[in-house]
């Protein structure tokens, strides 16, 4: 056994032979003082005698705290060094459990919305198998102008019956008597009139808000309100691209219009062009090809060129043109 050990074992015996002896000299203490009838700030003998008792177990507890802390320098070096630095180490965990906190309920975030949109997924699946889906939901149903010089409640009106009358065709086609299956919430007409109102040219897109069956009564839609501007005008070049003789060849003819072709849509998108797909005039391939019969340079320039003026609504018409250099 080690000093350390045999000093320690030293000190829980005196401990307890101290409590022993105090213990018993607080009870008679408290005993006589009750006997006496002895009276602390008024209180009852029988109160100031539990008083006493009280004070002596607290002095017993001071004693034993005070020698501890005389004898063992383990004890002092654990309540006084150790402690506090447990508190401090406490305090920096908990500070670097926030972030981990706030990961954590991003991540449950995005549970929550993916089970939504399996929940969505879900809900359209059954949907398919009910029965035959003719509409689906976010489908663009309508396109139409809108003018603020124009009647904005009546030209509403007219875009509104030319719609139904387009849906109902493929929903109900054998009802033709039936009217009015299309349903939108009044403010978004209030909203669509307010914004119209304070001038300029729009395009209002009709898109349903749900899967529809053939032969359903109601189509619920949302009607979205676009700025109808130019989006590319007549000779403009929309993409341009320079290639080396031995970038272009018959070879990656088509690979090459087909990227073209794909920056051109990129770039009407993001210029806010509803238009789904670009319509060519000639073919591409051809012109390439007859191009590289009669011309041997060493680089050469494609251009997209538009054709027309197109507005948001509008289809993007485009040619090739090629030049070297």
């Amino acid at each position: 056994m080690s000093v350390r050990n045999s000093v320690a074992w030293i000190l829980i015996v005196f401990l307890i032979l101290l409590g022993g002896l105090i213990a018993p000299f607080g009870d008679l203490l408290g005993t006589k003082i009750g006997k006496a009838r002895f009276s602390i700030l008024k209180l009852r003998p029988k109160k100031t005698a539990t008083i006493v008792t009280i004070i002596t177990g607290g002095f017993i507890s001071s004693i034993s705290i005070g020698l501890l802390l005389l004898v063992s320098e383990e004890f002092r070096q654990r309540l006084f060094v150790d402690i506090p630095f447990l508190q401090k180490t406490l305090d920096e965990s908990k500070k670097a459990l926030i972030p981990l906190q706030e990961e954590r309920k991003k991540l449950e975030d995005k549970i929550n919305n993916k089970e939504r949109e399996l929940n969505k997924l879900k809900s359209d699946v059954k949907e398919f198998r009910r029965g035959n889906v003719v509409i689906k939901r976010g489908q663009t149903l309508f396109i139409a102008e809108i003018s603020s010089n124009q009647n904005i409640k009546s030209n509403l009106a007219k875009i509104y019956n030319s719609a139904d009358l387009y849906v109902r065709k493929i929903v109900i086609p054998s009802k033709k008597e039936t009217k009015n299956i299309l349903l939108w919430r009044p403010n978004d007409i209030s909203e669509i009139e307010g914004i119209t109102s304070k001038g300029g040219n729009w395009i209002i897109l009709i898109k349903s808000a749900t899967n529809v069956l053939k032969g359903d009564n109601f189509v619920f839609v949302n009607p979205e309100l676009l700025q109808n501007k130019i989006i590319v005008r007549s000779g403009e070049v929309i993409t341009s691209e320079i290639l080396e003789k031995n970038d272009l060849d018959y070879k990656n003819a088509n690979s090459i219009i087909k990227t073209l072709l794909r920056k051109t849509r990129d770039k009407i998108k993001l210029r806010g062009s509803i238009a789904n797909e670009i319509t060519t005039k000639g073919d591409f391939f051809k012109k390439i090809r007859d191009f590289l019969d009669i011309n041997q340079s060493n680089k050469y320039q494609l251009d997209v060129v538009s054709l027309k003026d197109s507005k948001t609504a509008d289809p993007i018409i485009v040619e090739l043109k090629i030049t070297n250099f």
